[in-house]
């Protein structure tokens, strides 16, 4: 059974924003001769690397609401230069907004139980997920949708 992650999208506006950061990282690295793929770096290497490689995702929280998330493709334990571990994790480069939920502020990443992590927001319908975040926020928080 898939693993989810939940992480902060620190400095985000919009799931927008993270979607324009992709793509100028991905455009870079083709400049530059790369290989393009959406990496994340963090501090600490999960442990349950096997659930979250079973179709997990990581999933953003962007001023304050679980917002979007991408899929894991890989997860790549290694030392960086000044020899403290790392971990890049490998993600799809699709965005997938999902219905926003707010969410406490942490530090870290947090492990997200499937049964209980926010449903894509395409299950709203093409109006609906087309909308702007907070727009669609704004209409939850009002208990219409």
């Amino acid at each position: 059974m898939p693993l989810h992650l939940l992480k902060l999208c620190v400095g985000a506006e919009s799931v927008a924003d993270l979607e324009g950061w992709i793509a100028e990282r991905l455009a870079e690295q083709r400049r530059l001769g790369q290989s393009a793929e959406q990496r994340h770096t963090t501090r600490m290497v999960p442990k349950r690397l096997a659930e979250l490689l079973d179709g997990g995702s990581l999933f953003w929280v962007i001023k304050g609401q679980v917002a979007a998330r991408q899929r894991f493709l890989d997860v790549r334990p290694f030392i960086d230069a000044d020899g403290v571990g790392r971990c890049h994790l490998v993600l799809e480069p699709e965005v997938v907004p999902v219905e926003t939920r707010p969410c406490r502020p942490f530090q870290g990443w947090r492990y997200l139980d499937p049964a209980t992590a926010p449903r894509d927001a395409g299950g709203l319908g093409p109006e609906l997920s087309a909308l702007p975040d907070a727009l669609r926020r704004e209409l939850r928080d009002l208990g219409l949708i």
